[in-house]
């Protein structure tokens, strides 16, 4: 199963374990800390590509206002989530994946 990070932090390959407490289920994600509403009080378009450019990330967005409700710190620590399902035995880590570049239009 594919495990999305955000365009600022890594995402992950995991394999899914049968008869898991979860019901063969397993995270799909990070998820969300902040609403998309928040992120635009709480972020600008300058912050965010100072921070994607600094992190090494190419990014060119057809409009860094549209980019900003998917900043990373919009979304909960995946490295956590995934560790937590490793943890607990929800699914097992095959690869971790960085961004190099994000389109978004």
């Amino acid at each position: 199963m594919f495990v999305p990070g955000t365009m600022g932090t890594a995402s992950y390959v995991m394999t899914g374990v049968t008869g898991n407490a979860a019901f063969d289920s397993c995270c799909h994600g990070a998820g969300r800390v902040w609403s998309r509403h928040r992120a635009h009080r709480e972020m600008s378009a300058r912050q965010l590509r100072q921070e994607l450019v600094g992190a090494g990330v190419a990014a060119r967005p057809t409009s860094w206002r549209s980019v900003i409700e998917e900043a990373p710190e919009a979304y909960k620590d995946v490295d956590a989530v995934v560790r937590a399902s490793g943890h607990n035995n929800l699914g097992r880590l095959v690869a971790r994946l960085v961004p190099l570049g994000v389109l978004k239009g």
